[in-house]
């Protein structure tokens, strides 16, 4: 597929920079589980990325969505409204990944969010797809909700994941025909994985520093 400048279509996911790495691609699988990335419940909350409406205006252009920047108005009351959601969303898919189910108050946020009309398609007169316009904030969290109920409904609600690395919590939707989807990223946390065992591999056939090789022993009969 191609934009409207006739250049291929980006890849789905997001480009994500993780303290003291490189970027890498992350492609969580849905939309609403891209609305993760800018912060969270708890210890997540010190990853926060949307301290003001501006900031959600920013993240469209990355997200799924491709809206092109202040293309929905979004007040300071919409943009609580969507860190409830994508605090509510984080603790179900976190609770998905770990074989439950989550908690009914957070069930209720989301359907909450959902009664709002969503975002409207539109189609452009050359044939592509155009901004949704006039949209406001509502409507987005509307869409994300809506995004996310499907998603906890649906075919690949058991298919939710946590990242394998110890030290990465991102969630994705394992859509992999045969399941088996481990990490976040094969770039950062799969290729780190690959070297840590590696290194362990090489560590583990290396002789105990000191060690004197065993010498070779022949038995002579007479």
């Amino acid at each position: 597929m191609t934009d409207r400048d006739g250049a291929p279509d980006p890849a789905p996911g997001l480009v994500l920079t993780a303290p003291g790495d490189t970027a890498f691609l992350f492609d969580p699988g849905a939309l609403c589980l891209e609305l993760l990335t800018t912060g969270g419940p708890g210890d997540l909350s010190r990853f926060e990325a949307l301290h003001r409406p501006p900031d959600l205006t920013d993240w469209l252009p990355r997200s799924r969505l491709r809206l092109p920047p202040g293309s929905v108005r979004i007040t300071a009351e919409q943009l609580t409204d969507a860190r409830t959601l994508r605090d509510a969303l984080w603790r179900l898919a976190a609770a998905r990944a770990h074989g439950t189910t989550g908690t009914a108050a957070d069930h209720a946020a989301l359907n909450r969010a959902a009664v709002h009309p969503p975002l409207v398609p539109q189609i452009a007169p050359d044939g592509t797809a155009a901004a949704p316009l006039p949209a406001d904030g509502a409507q987005l969290v509307s869409t994300l909700a809506r995004d996310a109920i499907a998603l906890l409904t649906g075919p690949y609600a058991d298919r939710i994941r946590e990242c394998g690395a110890h030290d990465c919590r991102l969630l994705f939707v394992d859509t992999s025909r045969p399941g088996r989807r481990r990490w976040c990223s094969m770039e950062r946390c799969g290729n780190r994985n690959k070297v840590r065992a590696l290194r362990a591999r090489r560590e583990s056939e290396e002789p105990a520093a000191g060690a004197v090789p065993a010498a070779t022993h022949r038995t002579f009969t007479s």
